[in-house]
């Protein structure tokens, strides 16, 4: 079936392009107001959701410059849209469930890297119309948000793997197509909130310029992430932003202290999958999902959570019921998370910090004691109270304030302390906790077996660098790894303290410390199930290069920290 590019849609592209202003970033009020709501769902569901497989990238690869190299054969994948009718989705419950689960916005994949479009097109035919199903997706999506008044947005891949002209000798005819497909999008479904493009690594010749300027008047309160600049100069885990661009994107693993615009994407999924991988494919412990939330926003970003939907239109129960977990909690407590800037004390071992107007929200994520001790700040502080309604006392002096935490409160996944200052909390800078020593690998050279992806993201300096919101991590599958840390000279080691990234996974089974000594690796310390902190102690050793070993694993080990002290 070949592609067209309908008059009417290329005067609308003309007469936009010549005759409108170019507005380079969003509207500030339309910014803020997508920062506010925090807490996003990502949606990738197409045909694919009926083999099980990852969307697009288990289609097999027709196109040399594209990256995919899947196992489900082309002519296979790309007929997969002729038994796909999942006549169970339902747009009102799937906005239902997202508001239970304390969600704001919506991104729906409208067109995934595979090109199948998931609604009404005139542009291309390799659409929701011309399967089984016959119903425009996006129409009855956008229909159900704006009546609940949901913020609705959509996923496009300006890549198409199936399309010959893909960065290929007709890709200006290629990115034509895809520009009207855009004009469509923007044009048929009323307001619309976000546009969320996506990369593959690969170069990036779509004409962002024309592109951008084209979404804007269209569309002119959108808010657009940063990846349709990024091709193979760069990654999305970089934070990078373009001149057109409002915010960017890291991508399962929660963004670093930013006080621009970004937002991490992360998955329910337990094997970390963006479409629906089966009933195999587990989900997230809830609380892990509050975790990666707060985080998120004591990092002062959203997060946009993904579910996957199955391919008879729902959502699956599993994943409905760990979503709807992170909803009851922010019904509680999302007045400390919506509507927040995160800070002013960086995120730290206490965990992070939110605030709004005059208030400070201290959540507590690991604790260590009955107290926690933070940084002075230019405020006084008025009041102290546990968000549960327990009582806290606090000490302040110029140096630093100390709470008092309720042991009552000490039970749960996060303890929030709310602080009234005299002043509002967003005159203060941001603060980075202050720590009472530092480890002998603190900064320390280190080298790993396995890092994810070969992503300098989760590179192995980055259980090193005594920052708890990055962590040194190993591709999915990975049943033993190792971490190397050269300690510069000789030093004497007596106490080593690892902290396990998502210990509820219980994916680290067996573990030793080692040491370089007369040219072979030996054990000062080994041992089993280290739960979420391993701190032991052991008879000092003097070595320069020391490992942590990883001898067994369920899959893809991860580390927050790995420090040594004499």
């Amino acid at each position: 079936m070949k592609k067209s590019l309908p008059a009417l849609i290329s005067s609308l592209i003309f007469l936009m392009l010549t005759t409108s202003a170019f507005a380079q970033k969003a509207k500030p009020e339309a910014l803020q107001s997508w920062r506010d709501a925090r807490l996003g769902m990502f949606i990738h569901w197409g045909p694919v959701s009926i083999t099980e497989k990852e969307i697009s990238w288990s289609r097999a690869n027709t196109n040399p410059k594209c990256p995919n190299v899947g196992p489900t054969a082309a002519d296979v994948y790309d007929n997969l849209y002729k038994k796909f009718n999942p006549v169970n989705f339902n747009a009102k419950e799937w906005v239902a469930i997202a508001k239970a689960s304390g969600m704001k916005y919506m991104i729906l994949t409208a067109k995934h890297c595979d090109g199948f479009l998931l609604w009404d097109s005139k542009v291309d035919p390799y659409n929701i119309m011309n399967s089984p199903f016959k119903r425009d997706v996006c129409a009855e999506l956008a229909k159900a948000a704006h009546e609940a008044g949901m913020k609705i947005g959509w996923y496009y891949s300006p890549m198409d793997w199936r399309d010959p002209d893909c960065r290929n000798a007709k890709n200006a005819e290629f990115v034509k197509r895809m520009q009207a497909e855009i004009a469509e999008l923007l044009t048929n479904y009323g307001k619309i909130d976000i546009l969320w493009f996506d990369t593959d690594g690969k170069s990036a010749p779509w004409d962002p310029q024309t592109t951008y300027k084209l979404v804007r008047n269209l569309q002119p309160d959108i808010v657009i992430n940063e990846r349709l600049d990024i091709g193979d100069q760069g990654g999305w885990n970089e934070g990078f932003i373009g001149p057109n661009a409002d915010f960017h994107t890291p991508e399962q693993t929660v963004g670093k202290f930013d006080q621009r615009p970004w937002e991490s994407c992360m998955t329910v999924s337990k094997r970390g999958q963006w479409s629906w991988g089966g009933p195999s494919d587990g989900v997230k412990p809830a609380a892990q999902v509050l975790d990666m939330l707060v985080r998120c926003a004591g990092s002062d970003g959203n997060m946009l959570l993904n579910v996957g939907p199955m391919h008879t239109g729902e959502i699956a129960p599993e994943q409905v019921g760990v979503i709807k977990e992170l909803g009851s909690w922010l019904t509680k407590y999302g007045s400390s998370i919506y509507g927040t800037r995160g800070g002013p004390w960086m995120p730290g071992k206490y965990g992070v910090s939110t605030n709004h107007d005059k208030t400070i929200f201290i959540h507590v994520l690991k604790h260590q004691g009955d107290t926690v001790e933070l940084p002075g700040i230019p405020a006084k502080v008025i009041r102290s109270s546990e968000l549960a309604g327990g009582k806290v006392t606090f000490l302040q002096n110029d140096k630093k304030i100390t709470l008092i935490l309720p042991k009552a409160g000490q039970d749960i996944k996060d303890q929030v302390i709310v602080l009234e200052l005299d002043r509002p909390a967003s005159g203060i800078a941001p603060l980075k906790m202050s720590l009472p020593s530092l480890s002998l690998t603190a900064g320390k050279k280190a080298t790993a077996s396995n890092v994810y992806q070969k992503s300098a993201t989760y590179a192995a300096g980055m259980a090193c660098d005594e920052d708890e919101s990055t962590r040194w991590a190993t591709d999915n599958g990975t049943h033993s790894a190792w971490l190397e840390v050269d300690l510069g000279s000789p030093k004497s080691i007596g106490r080593a303290l690892v902290q396990q990234a998502f210990p509820e996974l219980k994916r680290i089974k067996k573990l030793s410390i080692e040491y370089w000594d007369n040219n072979q690796w030996k054990s000062c310390y080994a041992g089993e199930n280290p739960g979420e902190f391993l701190d032991v102690t052991f008879k000092p050793v003097t070595a320069q290069r020391v490992r942590l070993n990883i001898t067994e694993a369920t899959e893809g080990p991860t580390i927050w920290e790995f420090q040594l002290f004499k």
